[in-house]
Parts: structure tokens; sequence; C-alpha cells
């Protein structure tokens, strides 16, 4: 077949560029649609210059710059602040960390998590009194709970009021993690609650501090099983400083769990560079987690997203694992636009030339329709019957087959229909000389 002359065909060409166009169309719809580019920019709001969310924070940056993401670091109070922004789309923070029990997909239904990273103890540092199992000693003191919009604001709060003491019945001051120690340390606040990693400056250093004491939680598990978010946790005795046997005894403790919260809309090469930062910053062991206990696939608030459930599934995509991020990212979107694009043009290419065939065929047997009502005809009209009018019927018909402009390839098929025409012709011609004849022969008789 002439690829080229079959192309010359009018009807071929509309064909080839309706297909053209639907297949760029489905293209820009791909492309629309599925939105496949990265953004180079996340914004991650974190918490407090100089806390543990701000310090994990600064390390996911430097990994995700490795492959070309510049993460854009935002301070807040905390989690409450954190889940506040994540919730509104005009805020522009994409991730952040937010303490267990602080919402439900219910309220939150635009977020997901990408798993749980570390436990976030609560601390209730106190000194020049005794608390109490029940925290009746906590009344008319000077208390820091965190600042307004921090985890700790809202867990102490809860811890509170199960303990049926109100805000209002202590002096309830907003100091950050390092102002709250320093005072503690001062004498300037009898209670200093945080909720912090282990790793966190401040809470190693009140540990360790002979003027400060740590409230053991006895009825830890009592908050387990009324808060299932809260895991409880033991610290050892002398872990914070052996020389002075710091703490003195085993001191029992209450723990959220934080959690790397994303907009639903995160690109997921975005959500899975994330997760991998999350493994190099929060895998190895430490006092209150095992080796590779972190990340959890956990959804302790948050359902865990498509992109997470993956990873804690078979770990990073294939591509992203073995080609250098951008490059990864090119032959996916090569490969979200290609596939549905074959999926239609590819079908269409199948169909068209039997689509134009048909075309062509029709045109074709359309006239052999007529020419064989012409020939019915003939056979029905007996012989003394005028034929000038299915001649006149045939003319058109021949005049119609001779300007129809097929390509080479179904050239012959118009060939044997002119072959035909011919052939009916030949009959009219002979039955019209015969009629001639036997008019002539009856009027030659009457004269």
């Amino acid at each position: 077949m002439n690829i080229a002359r079959v192309y010359q065909d009018r009807s071929m060409t509309l064909l080839a560029l309706a297909t053209l166009a639907v297949a760029g169309a489905v293209l820009w719809a791909a492309y629309l649609l599925l939105d496949p580019t990265p953004p180079r920019t996340v914004v991650m709001t974190t918490g407090p210059d100089g806390s543990a969310y701000h310090e994990f924070a600064r390390r996911y940056g430097e990994i995700l710059a490795r492959d070309g993401i510049e993460l854009r670091l935002r301070p807040s109070n905390g989690s409450g602040d954190n889940l506040d922004r994540l919730r509104d789309p005009q805020s522009g923070a994409h991730v952040g960390f937010v303490l267990g029990g602080a919402t439900s997909e219910q309220e939150s239904p635009q977020l997901a998590s990408l798993g749980t990273l570390f436990y976030e103890p609560v601390w209730l540092f106190y000194r020049g009194f005794e608390p109490g199992a029940r925290g009746e000693g906590l009344l008319g003191r000077r208390i820091s709970m965190g600042l307004e919009g921090s985890g700790t604001r809202a867990m102490g709060a809860k811890l509170l009021a199960l303990n049926g003491i109100s805000e209002n019945a202590v002096q309830l001051l907003s100091l950050s993690p390092q102002e709250a120690g320093q005072a503690l340390r001062e004498g300037r606040i009898d209670v200093a609650v945080l909720s912090s990693p282990w790793e966190t400056a401040i809470v190693q250093q009140l540990i360790a501090s002979e003027k400060v004491e740590v409230l053991s939680f006895p009825r830890a598990d009592a908050y387990v099983a009324l808060l299932p978010y809260l895991t409880r946790l033991v610290l050892p005795e002398g872990v914070g400083d052996m020389a002075t046997n710091r703490p003195p005894s085993d001191v029992l403790l209450v723990s959220p769990k934080a959690s790397l919260v994303v907009r639903k809309d995160l690109h997921p090469a975005v959500q899975y560079l994330l997760l991998e930062a999350a493994t190099q910053v929060h895998s190895g062991p430490g006092i209150f987690r095992k080796a590779g206990q972190f990340p959890g696939a956990e959804s302790v608030d948050l359902p865990l997203s498509a992109p997470a459930r993956q990873y804690y599934k078979s770990g990073s995509p294939l591509l992203q694992r073995y080609l250098p991020f951008w490059m990864a990212v090119l032959v996916v979107q090569g490969l979200v636009i290609l596939i549905p694009f074959f999926a239609v043009v590819y079908p269409v290419l199948r169909v068209a030339p039997l689509l134009y065939d048909w075309r062509v065929r029709g045109r074709i047997y359309k006239l052999y329709g007529e020419l064989k009502f012409l020939d019915a005809e003939l056979d029905r009209r007996a012989p003394a019957e005028s034929v000038e009018d299915l001649i006149a019927q045939l003319d058109g018909l021949d005049a119609r087959a001779h300007h129809i402009k097929v390509p080479m390839f179904w050239s012959h098929f118009l060939y044997t229909l002119r072959q035909h025409i011919w052939l009916v012709r030949e009959r009219l011609e002979r039955r019209q000389a015969e009629l001639r004849n036997r008019q002539h022969r009856d009027k030659g008789a009457a004269e």
C-alpha cells in the first residue's frame, strides 16, 4: 500500500487531522488533570525556634535539598498552630508535625498522615512542693503549660481535666520550653509542663538538675485506657545522670506520638521524599524506641496517604530508588501522559483505516445498489416497453462513478464497477435496438 497516496485523499487527510486533534486533547487533559510536576518549594510548619520540631525540620530540609527541593521552614507555637495552618489552604503550608489526639479524619478531611515519628512524653517538672498522686498539690501553683496553640497546652489541659482541675484553679503561664525550664530552675514558677522528645536539650537538663523533680504517673495505665492515643513509657533510674543518679527512681510517663501530616494534594513524589527523610532522621534507636520502629505505619488521628501506604509496604517507587529524583519525575511524567495517549490514540489508529475502507467501499457499494436496481428493472419490463429512462439513469450513475476519487489501493473496486456499468449499458442498448427494430417492422407492415 502506498501510504503517501492514501493520505492524498481529502477524507483520509481529514481523518488524520481528527486523530491528531484527539491525541492533542488527550495529552492536554492528562497534563491538566494529573498535574505531573512536583513543586520545587515545599513549606513546612514546624514549632518554636530551638524546639525539637524545628530541629527535625531543619534536618529534613538538608535531605530534600539534595534532590533539588527547597523546604521552607515556618516557625509556629507548636502542634496546634501547625494543624490550623495545614487546614487552611490559604496559609501555604504543605506539611507539619502534629501531636497525637489533636484532630480526626472528620475534623480534617483535607489532611493525611505519613506515619508516626517519635514519642513526645508529657513531662511535669516541679520544685519546692509535692504535686500529689491526683495533682491536688497543683492548685494555685504557677504553671507553664506551653504556648497558646501548642500541643503541650492542649495535652496539659486534658490531663488536668481528667483529674478534676480547672485551668482557673492554677496560675497558667504561656512560656516556651526554654523559657519555662529557665524560670523553673530560677524558682520563678512552680511547674513546667513540657511535651517534648527525650532528645530535647531542656528536657535532659531538667532531668539532670538536682533542684527539679519529674513527676511519675502512677496511674499511667488509666490515662492510656482513657486516651488511647497515649502510650505508657518508663524513664529508667539514673538515665539523666548516672553519677548523681538522676532521676533517683524509675519514672512512669504517658506519651502521645508525633505524626508527619500533609495536605492530601501534596505531590506524591514529594511525599516519598519526606518519608525517606523521616526514615533517615527517626529510624535510629533511642531511649524509648527500637531501631526501625519509626517512622511507623500508624494512623493515630488521620488515615495514611496513598504514597505512605505504598512506602510502608514496598518502599519508594522503583524509579526514585535507582534514578536521580528529577530524572525519575521526568520518566513518570512521560508515562503519565503517554499511557492515556496510547490508550486513546492506538485504538483510533487501528480503527481509522477500517472506517476509511468502509467509507470508500460504501460510496462504491451505493452505486452498485443503484446499478442492481436498474438491472432488475430491465428484467421486469416487457420487450415492448421503452428503456430510455433507464438509460438516462445509467448515464447519471456512470457520471457519478467517473467523478468518484479513491486512493490507488481501492481503484480496482471502481474499475470493476465501471465494467459492470458497461455490461448493463450493453443490455439496455440491445433492448433499445430491438425495440426500435420492432417498431420499424411494425411500421413497415402497416404501410
